[in-house]
Parts: structure tokens; C-alpha cells; sequence
């Protein structure tokens, strides 16, 4: 066997990253309860720029359905009440002083159902992602064994190899999912 091998472990990695990618989705996903993690994705214009909101201010969780940001720069403080405001999130920010609370309301019934249909297609993509890595390791294989660099008993191995690892990632989506479908759906 050449260095023109397949790497499984290359392919392992790269199933890992679609299902990380995945799980980074879903902290986005607002499921009722209150997380600092819903507030990442928010960016706020200071100093004429566009920077994180973890970069001007703290942001904690002082009770199960607010959130708070403690903002370093009073002057700033607008800006990160109207970021919040218009990122399409559904949080309404109230601001006192340095501090901007953020209430995190009840979800009704119509609206998580809505969220369960992104997280499924959240996890859809992940899939996707998942079926093009191992599209990409068979390909590979039959490039190797056109090649003559791998016989047929081997590519038949590696051929089950990457389909168990396949098989486990998406297993591993399907799990993230339905655990996210149950937060969400939890009153």
C-alpha cells in the first residue's frame, strides 16, 4: 500500500465537523429558555465597526428566562439595545444604564412547531454534509482501485468502513435533532 491510501481518519474528521457545524446551528435555535449562546450570532456597529457582542460587553443569564448584557462602554449601550433588536430573533431589549435586559418570552405552540421544522433542516444539511464526505472517500476508492494502488478485497473493506462511519454520524445528527425537537417542543 502507497501513500495514495485512503485516510479514514481525514474522513472521520470531516463527518465530525458537519455534525459540530450542526450543534452550532441548534445553540442558535431559541428554544424558550434562556442561553448566552443565542446571542452569539449577533453583531453590533461601534467605533465603525461591525464586532461581536461578546467583544463589548458580558453577557449572562441572571434568571431561566432573561438575559442580560453588561456593556463596557456606556456610549455603546444604544447601539447594542438596537442590534438586539433587529436581529431578527424576536427579543425585545430594554435598556437601563449600562445594562440591557432581554426577557426571553414563551414560545406558543405555532412557533415551535416552526423551530422544529429549521432544526430538521438544520439537521438535513448535516446529513447532506455527512453523505458528501463519504461520496468523497468512495470515489476515492474506486480512483485507487482503477489506479491498481488497491485491490478489490480492500476496496471492498474501506468501502464498509466509510459507510460505518456513515452510518454513525448520521445516527449521531438524528440524536441531535431529536433532542433538540424535545427541548423545543418542552412548555
Amino acid at each position: 500500500m502507497s501513500n495514495d491510501d485512503i485516510d479514514l481518519d481525514d474522513i472521520e474528521r470531516r463527518m465530525n465537523g458537519a455534525v459540530d457545524a450542526l450543534k452550532t446551528e441548534f445553540s442558535g435555535l431559541r428554544t424558550g429558555r434562556a442561553s448566552t449562546s443565542l446571542l452569539d450570532p449577533i453583531t453590533v456597529d461601534v467605533y465603525g465597526a461591525s464586532m461581536p457582542l461578546n467583544q463589548i460587553g458580558t453577557v449572562t443569564v441572571p434568571e431561566p428566562r432573561m438575559l442580560s448584557v453588561q456593556v463596557w462602554d456606556k456610549a455603546n449601550a444604544p447601539a447594542v439595545e438596537k442590534a438586539i433588536r433587529n436581529s431578527g430573533l424576536g427579543l425585545n431589549p430594554m435598556l437601563d444604564g449600562q445594562l440591557v435586559r432581554i426577557p426571553i418570552p414563551e414560545l406558543n405552540e405555532e412557533r415551535r412547531a416552526e423551530l422544529a421544522k429549521v432544526a430538521a433542516k438544520y439537521a438535513e444539511q448535516g446529513r447532506i454534509a455527512v453523505r458528501n464526505v463519504r461520496r468523497d472517500g468512495m470515489d476515492t476508492l474506486k480512483r485507487l482501485e482503477k489506479d491498481k494502488t488497491i485491490g478489490e478485497d480492500d476496496h471492498k473493506m474501506y468501502a464498509d468502513e466509510v459507510q460505518e462511519l456513515t452510518n454513525k454520524f448520521v445516527g449521531m445528527i438524528d440524536e441531535t435533532l431529536q433532542t433538540k425537537e424535545a427541548e423545543i417542543m418542552q412548555v
